[in-house]
């Protein structure tokens, strides 16, 4: 017999429909199998065993009545501890915060409860989403499900985790340079960067600038409806889009035949790729190729992204940084207090001039997806890294180890998506990224999905 929890978002609200399982025993089955992995994974924050069954219940008494609130009502999820998640406190990874419960949910909590979604826990996170390896001062060290002793990635380390491991199918991220679709990549699932403003957010974090808040599932129809979900308006987040017209990702099932597709080597500098990224991306082109698109090599001109990124993020976590007591700094992460006080200030007038370039990054790929529909690159430049490696160069390894790939369409805003291809001779997962223009998402996930269907990539790790 099948474990419920490893079971699809799709295929659970299948199963509902037809009387065949029950919210409350999905759930149940979520709640065990974290009860029997987390011990060496430790992927949750928190786990609320009574609150998750209540709901499950509810959702249960309206699938019975035939008046479920979505798709998606009754299927568990967990939500970053980035995020707010009422009655809860919300840590950010940290030693330093408030551990009062927080009284409101942020909007994209508030957008899955509206859906009828069963909230199970809280996800660690990178301490304030800092950092790409998986660990963090309040809860240690993440572990990668296919190889414990491999990262998860961040600042979604928990999310990467638990969705690799079957906790649920469906996980909320943050990504302000790639921290969903990092750790998407080095635990083999799907992960959405949206669209900025897509997704509404409150509280602001450290990058609200260039952060969005997205789906990480195992398979693209989840983090589809997931989107549909969570993208909605909501009047505290000043910068979000209006809710979008019924069904406009219904275009996403559409496949690509006739669009073009730009396979993209060079992002203002050449990012490293070892030969199995490079690989994972030519099997994905043959992919959207043999499925209608139209697929060349193309380079979008764009400025030094290293140097533009690298303001924005030190600057960010200078501020962060600063912004505690010198007393209370001792419990923050060491490198990132070290990285802090190697961070000199920013005169305005250069932060003003790093701002128009981003501006200007934003608009070379917008006329570049005037002759491309998607950009089909690698999402990391290689398998996930050690777990427990001491921490010496972060500036450097932000752009040769960890986001090389993935930071430049921060700062466009456009969506990418981070899908599975499949192991390498070492058994960790491989995967490439599909962006599209400023506020296609749907193009970016029909993409995604051509090379899901097309490679058929493994992402439930086996964990015995």
């Amino acid at each position: 017999m099948t474990d419920a929890a490893t079971l699809s978002a799709t295929d659970l609200a299948a199963l509902y429909a037809r009387g065949a399982l029950s919210p409350r025993e999905a759930t149940r089955a979520c709640l065990d199998r974290i009860g029997r992995h987390d011990g060496a994974l430790n992927a949750m924050a928190v786990v609320d065993d009574a609150g998750a069954m209540a709901a499950a219940a509810e959702s249960e008494r309206r699938w019975h009545a035939g008046r479920p609130l979505s798709p998606l009502d009754g299927v568990p999820a967990t939500v970053k501890d980035l995020l707010h998640l009422a009655g809860h406190p919300t840590r950010r990874g940290s030693r330093a915060t408030d551990t009062a419960p927080v009284a409101e949910d942020s909007p994209v909590v508030l957008g899955l409860k509206a859906a009828g979604v069963v909230i199970l826990g809280k996800t660690t996170t990178t301490e304030f989403g800092w950092k790409s390896p998986g660990d963090c001062p309040l809860h240690g060290i993440t572990r990668n499900p296919w190889n414990r002793a491999m990262t998860t990635g961040g600042s979604s380390s928990g999310a990467g985790a638990a969705a690799a491991a079957g906790y649920a199918p469906l996980h909320i991220g943050t990504d302000a340079g790639g921290s969903i679709r990092i750790p998407a990549s080095w635990c083999g699932i799907v992960g959405l960067k949206p669209s900025f403003g897509r997704v509404p957010q409150w509280p602001l974090g450290a990058f609200a600038q260039v952060a969005v808040a997205g789906p990480m599932t195992r398979t693209v129809a989840d983090a589809t409806l997931m989107l549909d979900a969570i993208g909605r308006f909501d009047w505290r987040d000043p910068l979000c889009l209006p809710s979008p017209p019924p069904d406009w990702l219904g275009r996403a099932a559409g496949g690509v035949r006739g669009m073009t597709v730009a396979v993209v080597r060079h992002l203002g500098y050449e990012p490293p790729a070892d030969a199995a990224s490079v690989e994972a991306v030519s099997r994905a082109a043959r992919a959207l190729e043999a499925a209608g698109a139209i697929v060349t090599e193309a380079d979008p001109s764009l400025p030094d992204t290293r140097t533009l990124f690298g303001a924005v993020w030190g600057q960010a976590l200078k501020r962060l940084v600063d912004s505690f007591p010198e007393e209370r700094r001792a419990l923050l992460d060491a490198p990132l207090v070290a990285m802090a006080q190697r961070t000199e200030p920013m005169p305005a007038e250069a932060f003003l001039a790093v701002q128009a370039a981003v501006i200007e990054t934003a608009h070379a790929m917008a006329a570049f997806h005037r002759r491309y529909d998607l950009v089909l690159c690698p999402a990391v430049p290689q398998a996930a890294l050690p777990c427990e490696e001491e921490l010496t160069h972060p500036e450097r390894d932000l752009w040769q180890r960890w986001a090389p790939w993935t930071f430049a369409f921060n700062l466009s805003r456009q969506p990418a998506i981070a899908v599975p291809t499949g192991l390498d001779s070492d058994g960790l997962p491989r995967g490439v990224q599909v962006a599209a223009a400023l506020y296609r998402d749907d193009l970016a996930l029909a993409g995604a999905a051509v090379i899901e269907a097309a490679l058929a990539a493994p992402t439930l790790a086996p964990l015995g």
